[in-house]
């Protein structure tokens, strides 16, 4: 009963945020809290609600400093670089854009941090998929793949588990790894190509001056479809013209700073709208937030926070806590300007901490209940007997489902033993199972289950079912290939 039951409270989560019938952060609350009730648990609805909320707290915390951190470091400059090197690749062209993108988040996830890398990778893409009405799932799907892919890292989290749960050099698990994750991102590269070469044909070959034409007060921020309102530009309007030339990047900067008023378009501009162009200050080069001066403090500061983090030096929330009070005295020693950094980043610290506290209802009913053990029991003994020569497959293939609807501490210290064990009755090696295990993580990243896909979602401005409905498919397609190379090359 309890495993029907939690597969039911898992779907009909899924069902309602997807068709947005809820919001997300309702739904994580209001719907374990009635199967809780409908299990006859009712009354220990607190304690695992306490449970949860107690596991996922540092979380929580390291995220909220994480955000303030980043959010500082791109206030400052310090990403600056970066943004000007990925502008002049992208140019005007939905598929470098896209590409863009890609290469972008697969970089910066080398710290082994999603919420980093989610934070980095929207704040340089945004304002050209804003400016160029590209579709913004296409942002969140290829970051989050991307991510998924990168996960994989031993710092990244998922290797370290299977180590642990088995026993096992991390190293051992990893490195043989390398050419069968290299595909997968191989994949994410070329699922890029395609989603760009899409837009660009929805939207046409634009130059820099007909990108700025495109005023963003009259777009409606697209989630998949890339419609239009109001008198905005045809999406068909350009198709055909030349590439962009060079030299035109400053000028896309320099208009996609306009904050307020500053490309209204009178009484027709939508307020709303008007407060979105402040999202186009990350590429502002001339913005009062700007530190050059300090700008190696900060990069010296960012690499040692990294590389400690890294080395497990201290406990990752309190490296952020540190960072985020070190770089807010550095940069900013007035109280005035401190006070208004923080507000600056406000809204994305309470959006994403409410949401991981909303999820730690989810997670402590789902595991105080016991109905993760119950449907693990339940999978693992769904696997025929005849399959036991071909574990590490299996353990592949299941790595999609489990670690999309279980946390990966759920999955790699309850599941991975028990089909470790039953690989080893038919002579396969807990090493092979390990690295089977990790076939799942580009799919895992999207998981509603996961803190950081929330920065994701909601610095792009996309709805959480929006980006699950569109990024799911690519991301199952992207762990299968992760599967199948490490099959061909014998790795597992």
């Amino acid at each position: 009963m309890l495993t029907i039951l939690g597969f039911a409270m898992i779907a009909t989560f899924l069902v309602l945020i997807m068709t947005k019938k809820m919001s997300p952060i309702a739904a994580l609350v209001l719907i374990p809290a009635l199967f809780c009730v409908a299990v006859g648990q009712g009354a220990q609805l607190g304690d695992y609600v306490i449970e949860g909320v107690g596991n996922l707290a540092p979380t929580a915390a390291m995220l909220m400093f994480a955000i303030v951190y980043f959010g500082v470091m791109i206030d400052v400059g310090l990403f600056d670089p970066i943004v000007r090197g990925i502008l002049k690749f992208c140019r005007a062209d939905p598929m470098r854009i896209v590409v863009g993108t890609a290469v972008l988040a697969a970089i910066v996830s080398l710290d082994g941090d999603g919420s980093t890398t989610f934070m980095i990778t929207v704040s340089a893409m945004y304002p050209l998929y804003k400016r160029l009405k590209m579709s913004l799932v296409v942002m969140t799907g290829v970051a989050a793949t991307a991510n998924g892919v990168m996960n994989t890292l031993p710092w990244g989290g998922p290797t370290a588990r299977a180590a642990t749960a088995l026993k096992l050099d991390a190293s051992e698990i990893f490195v043989p790894m390398i050419p069968a994750l290299a595909m997968g991102l191989l994949a994410v590269f070329v699922l890029a190509y395609v989603l760009g070469l899409r837009e660009r044909k929805r939207l046409g070959m634009l130059t820099l001056d007909e990108a700025l034409a495109r005023e963003p007060e009259q777009e409606t921020v697209s989630t998949g479809g890339g419609s239009t309102r109001g008198g905005g530009t045809s999406s068909t309007a350009a198709a055909g013209t030349a590439a962009v030339g060079t030299g035109g990047e400053d000028r896309l900067r320099k208009d996609t700073s306009a904050s307020g008023g500053g490309t209204g378009t009178g009484a027709d501009a939508d307020p709303a709208d008007e407060a979105d162009d402040d999202d186009f200050q990350g590429l502002d080069p001339n913005r009062s937030t700007l530190r050059p001066k300090l700008y190696w403090f900060n990069a010296g500061l960012t690499a040692a926070l990294l590389t400690a983090m890294i080395m497990e030096l201290m406990p990752i929330p309190v490296l952020f806590l540190l960072g985020a009070a070190l770089a807010l005295t550095v940069n900013f020693p007035h109280m005035p300007d401190q006070r208004a950094r923080i507000a600056a980043h406000a809204d994305n610290v309470l959006n994403v901490s409410g949401m991981v506290f909303a999820a730690a209802v989810f997670t402590g009913v789902l595991t105080g209940t016991g109905m993760v053990e119950n449907m693990a029991d339940w999978v693992v003994g769904a696997v025929p007997d005849a399959m036991g020569p071909h574990m590490a497959i299996v353990t592949g293939l299941l790595s999609l489902p489990l670690t999309y609807f279980m946390s990966n501490d759920g999955f790699y210290f309850g599941v991975l033993p028990v089909l470790a064990e039953a690989g080893a009755a038919h002579g396969v090696s807990p090493l092979e199972i390990a690295r089977a295990s990790l076939a799942g993580q580009a799919l895992h990243m999207s998981s509603p289950l996961v803190p950081a896909v929330y920065v994701l979602v909601g610095m792009a401005k996309v709805e959480f079912g929006d980006h699950t409905r569109f990024t799911v498919k690519w991301a199952i397609l992207t762990s299968l290939v992760v599967l199948a190379a490490g099959v061909l090359f014998g790795i597992m």
